[in-house]
């Protein structure tokens, strides 16, 4: 047998086997999709299950601690009262949420090319987030009045401090060598920015945006626990007041979800920007 028929007689058996390398890995990924899906969700029924059993064998009262069954039925009941507060609670997250990073994104970018800037003002945003979001809040209350202005600022200065460090720790992320050829190479100063920079802190930014995502929802309800008569924060305090206890965890569950929605924008949005980061 010939060297040439050989050779054909191996290229489909290498064929076959990279066929079948990768039928294996599309099973793999399709294998761990259904176990990143399945795991949390049968953990979820679970403790559902288990809230369920005990609140109704240990008989526990209704104004203490309603069965999943009693929460879910406040839900359908009472969701056009829920929706009607989650608006004002949703305008307040995301405008602060915009308002704080975009701050944090400007400062931070000025503490980077200003190191002055920096050690004058950066001891000052530490102080600032040293302080207790609830003692800030009835001071902002007073200033600004009970409407909206105050509870963008109080959602703004929850989110600004993470993305102010994390973006500050992302523009510095540049290697010394890439900067170094960079100035060798007559880069200015804008196109390091947005050349070197940007990019490096992105993955940075994002992780940052995550997190303050989901406390923006907490500086909603937190300004709303200090001045205001409509949002998911007030609805929360009304039914703690009136021991409607169904109503007080539905709504709990309803300001989880905004989280969750906020958080899952933040994701996509880094998924479609991000693309080069693992």
């Amino acid at each position: 047998m010939t060297m040439v028929e050989k050779a054909d007689l191996a290229e489909p058996n290498e064929t076959e086997l990279a066929a079948k390398i990768d039928a294996e890995q599309v099973r793999m990924e399709r294998r761990r999709k259904i176990e990143a899906f399945l795991i949390p969700m049968t953990t979820v029924v679970s403790l559902l299950l288990i809230w369920q059993f005990g609140v109704r064998y240990f008989e526990v009262p209704m104004y203490i601690a309603p069965a999943p069954s009693d929460v879910g039925a406040a839900l359908i009941k009472q969701f056009p009262l829920l929706l009607t507060n989650f608006w004002p609670t949703f305008y307040e997250s995301v405008l602060g949420f915009f308002v704080g990073n975009l701050a944090a994104v400007c400062i931070a970018v000025a503490f980077v090319h200003n190191k002055t800037v920096q050690k004058a003002f950066f001891p000052i945003a530490v102080f600032i987030n040293t302080i207790p979001i609830l003692a800030v809040a009835p001071i902002l209350i007073l200033i600004l009045g009970p409407g909206l202005s105050a509870k963008i600022v109080i959602v703004s200065l929850i989110c600004f401090f993470p993305t102010l460090v994390n973006m500050v720790r992302g523009l510095q992320a540049v290697s010394p060598q890439a900067l170094e050829l960079a100035r060798i190479l007559s880069a200015t100063k804008s196109e390091i920015f947005w050349k070197m920079r940007l990019p490096s802190s992105l993955p940075f930014l994002f992780s940052a945006l995550k997190i303050a995502a989901t406390t923006s929802v907490i500086g909603a309800i937190v300004g709303e626990w200090v001045g205001a008569d409509v949002g998911l924060g007030a609805l929360i305090l009304d039914s703690s007041f009136n021991f409607r206890a169904a109503l007080l965890y539905a709504t709990v569950f309803m300001s989880s979800g905004l989280s969750v929605i906020l958080f899952a924008s933040v994701t996509i949005a880094e998924r479609l920007i991000v693309r080069w980061h693992t």
